[in-house]
């Protein structure tokens, strides 16, 4: 574990940025995937991203995990965070499910600066499977690590006991409070659903994206959050 002055001064630095790239790691790859997210993500989204990376980070942190100590796999886990909703872009709007999408777009980000094989698969399978409960949690760490983070970001199952993030509704707070989310649900949820309702083979009955679209569907004239996103 790591020493918990270590984490709190994370979480210190975090809460004092002054915008959202600050944040972003200095190396060419977090760089050049930043660049990339900010021009085609919805600003909500993209702020959700940054999010979650931060809580990921801290988490990482707090188990002295190597997405903490090795800057690469740090980087790593800055580009997952960063792509895992990029599919929900008209850029990355392919055939496949969002999260497939998104999946690729980092591996092929990635293999453009030598990241290795065993190393795009972790990436990948994070992504990919990041709205699979009971399943991206038993393929590696780094998925573990970001399904983690989103439990804490969309407030998730017992999320007020987070372990590894001390005071975590106050973090939650202080983040909200410097980046808000914008009403990060609907952004989000409406986001996959148009695309759906386009082309229903990217929403699987039994996915996350089917439920959303299922949920529109049974009710059209519903302007709020997709009943379907929880």
């Amino acid at each position: 574990m790591c020493p918990p002055e270590i984490v709190a001064s994370i979480q210190a630095n975090i809460t004092a940025a002054s915008d959202l790239e600050a944040v972003v790691p200095s190396s060419e790859i977090s760089q050049t995937a930043y660049k990339h997210a900010a021009s085609l993500l919805h600003p909500s989204i993209l702020k959700h991203s940054i999010h979650l990376y931060l809580y990921s980070k801290i988490l990482a942190a707090s188990a002295n995990s190597i997405y903490h100590t090795d800057t690469a796999k740090h980087d790593q886990l800055f580009v997952a965070c960063l792509f895992h909703d990029i599919g929900t872009t008209e850029t990355y709007n392919g055939s496949q499910r969002f999260e497939v999408e998104g999946a690729d777009a980092a591996v092929t980000h990635l293999a453009k600066f030598g990241v290795n094989e065993v190393d795009q698969k972790q990436v990948w399978y994070t992504i990919a499977l990041h709205t699979t409960a009971g399943i991206v949690h038993r393929m590696g760490e780094l998925p573990a690590l970001m399904r983690r983070a989103l439990t804490v970001e969309f407030s998730l199952g017992n999320w007020t006991e987070v372990e590894g993030i001390e005071n975590v509704v106050e973090l939650k707070s202080q983040l909200e409070e410097k980046v808000p989310g914008e009403e990060i649900e609907k952004v989000l949820g409406d986001a996959i659903t148009q695309q759906a309702l386009k082309e229903p083979e990217k929403a699987p009955r039994a996915t996350w994206p089917g439920a959303l679209l299922r949920a529109h569907l049974e009710d059209p004239n519903w302007k709020g959050v997709n009943k379907g996103f929880s």
